[in-house]
């Protein structure tokens, strides 16, 4: 989509667009400059969604405000306070700078009209007043929620908060709130909480506690039958957790499907004996498969669905080792062949990418061989810039030449240069950007390239780089990138001609 909505802008025009403004030394304001980029006839971007954002992390807080305050529906302007609020908090904590920054993000916050949305608001507030060491206005804050289905979660993050902090004493006690809570008012939302208080316990160094709270995780999820559209999956992140630890015991039992205890009706664990025998049983005398063997069969009314699974795979792609991520991969595979059909692209994207991140190019590629011939091809891009990741650019670079398929070609391309330029071989990488036939292409791997070599300490080699890229749109958008690691005085007069080039 962007590719063709660039091509449409067209061709960037002879010279350089908005040289003159360089040339002659005019510094523009910020502020002019984020309203000339709204466009003659913004209807709603003045005062909602990336304008009043865009204010807030430039440190004009109360002009972002005063924006949303001028919205008069209340629940968009409530959830226009809220996002901005989400927005500050992690960027204000991370900036360190002071009590004074949160209190006046949480001044917005406060003044939201609808109390829900002012609950949620004051949640992600909790945390941030802990992790910059004003724990007691934290913990008045937890006190101050309304809604009992909000309590869980603010007493978790403030857990999770102090946990982090090692102050081991009040993050156990502050937990133990959270599970009360939790307890005694069950609400959607109970498995996020407990997946919280798993880390708490990690952290705490409680293990056993970590696993009965993972046990419950489980549970929970099994009884809701929960559907994929609730991310992040607690279960998954649980699961994750404990394959990066080597354990898929939980993982296996959830994959089994339930059935009657063994001596009613004649099955194991929902199997017939004979059948489970043939399968999981090591023969006498053959060496013990070891924990990662893999678990079957599975069932297509195993508790664990393909979303869950795939959710499971992508949170360890790259930290795990290479025997869980392959013992992962069998299980996946193994899943996709025996289930139902449903979210199983989802799965095979997850599976096949794990694959090529471990360095199984073969498999990765026979599985997305599997797809029809339009999207088997935009996944063997994808294929390559996961080998590219890893470390194998050179392999990557042969599987991309390899790819018959010319727009799957120059998206796998575009991969293998972005990792070149990332690891410091911008010589590499621009030799492989001429390589790239389509126009389009060649400036997305350009883009990728100038940003490294600026983010290196060559701005003047960045900048060049960006003047040969043949479109507009992709031209601004490269301008737009060297903006962020130029110098104040610098970054203005790119940032005006970004917007006298690509609006």
């Amino acid at each position: 989509m962007t590719r063709e909505r660039e091509r449409r802008r067209g061709l960037a025009p002879e010279g350089d667009v908005g040289g003159d403004i360089a040339q002659g030394g005019f510094e523009p304001c910020l502020l002019a400059l984020l309203r000339l980029s709204a466009g003659g006839d913004p209807g709603t971007g003045l005062t909602s969604g990336w304008f009043p954002s865009a204010l807030a992390r430039t440190g004009h807080l109360v002009r972002a405000a005063e924006l949303a305050y001028t919205i008069s529906d209340e629940l968009k302007q409530g959830t226009e306070l809220l996002e901005l609020e989400l927005e500050l908090e992690l960027e204000l904590v991370q900036a360190a700078a002071g009590a004074g920054d949160l209190r006046g993000a949480q001044a917005p916050a406060e003044s939201i009209p609808l109390r829900q949305l002012r609950d949620q608001a004051l949640v992600a507030l909790v945390p941030a007043w802990a992790r910059a060491g004003e724990r007691g206005r934290a913990v008045a804050l937890a006190e101050r929620i309304r809604y009992p289905h909000n309590w869980g979660r603010a007493w978790a993050l403030l857990a999770k908060a102090v946990a982090d902090s090692g102050d081991i004493d009040e993050a156990l006690r502050f937990a133990a709130r959270a599970d009360d809570e939790v307890s005694s008012y069950p609400v959607d939302g109970t498995e996020q909480v407990l997946a919280l208080l798993v880390e708490v316990a990690v952290a705490t160094g409680d293990q056993d506690r970590a696993a009965a709270l993972a046990d419950r995780v489980a549970d929970l999820t099994r009884s809701r039958n929960s559907t994929g559209w609730s991310k992040p999956r607690p279960l998954a992140e649980v699961l994750a957790r404990e394959a990066l630890a080597g354990d898929l015991d939980r993982l296996d039992a959830l994959l089994r499907p339930p059935g009657p205890a063994a001596g009613a009706g004649g099955t194991v664990c929902g199997w017939a004996p004979g059948e489970a025998a043939d399968q999981d049983t090591v023969p006498e005398g053959d060496p013990d498969p070891g924990p990662f063997a893999a678990a079957r069969p599975f069932s297509p009314g195993s508790p664990l669905d393909a979303w869950d699974m795939a959710c499971v795979l992508d949170a360890v792609a790259e930290a795990a080792d290479q025997d869980v991520a392959l013992a992962l991969a069998g299980r996946a595979e193994t899943l996709l062949d025996t289930g139902d059909g449903r979210d199983h692209d989802i799965l095979l994207r997850s599976v096949t990418l794990l694959l090529a991140r471990h360095g199984q190019v073969e498999r990765a590629m026979a599985l997305a061989g599997r797809l029809d011939p339009d999207l088997s091809a935009a996944r063997q891009a994808e294929v390559v810039g996961e080998l590219a990741r890893s470390g194998d650019t050179v392999g990557a670079e042969a599987l991309a030449h390899a790819i018959t398929d010319r727009r799957a070609q120059a998206r796998a391309l575009i991969e293998v240069v972005r990792e070149l330029a990332r690891r410091g071989d911008p010589g590499r990488a621009e030799a492989l950007v001429h390589s790239i036939n389509d126009r389009w292409a060649q400036g997305e791997a350009l883009l990728a390239v100038a940003r490294e070599t600026a983010r290196r300490g060559d701005p003047g080699r960045a900048e060049t780089l960006v003047r040969s890229i043949a479109y507009r749109a992709t031209r601004a958008r490269a301008l737009a990138a060297l903006v962020e690691l130029s110098e104040p005085s610098h970054a203005r007069r790119l940032a005006a001609q970004a917007v006298v080039l690509g609006g």
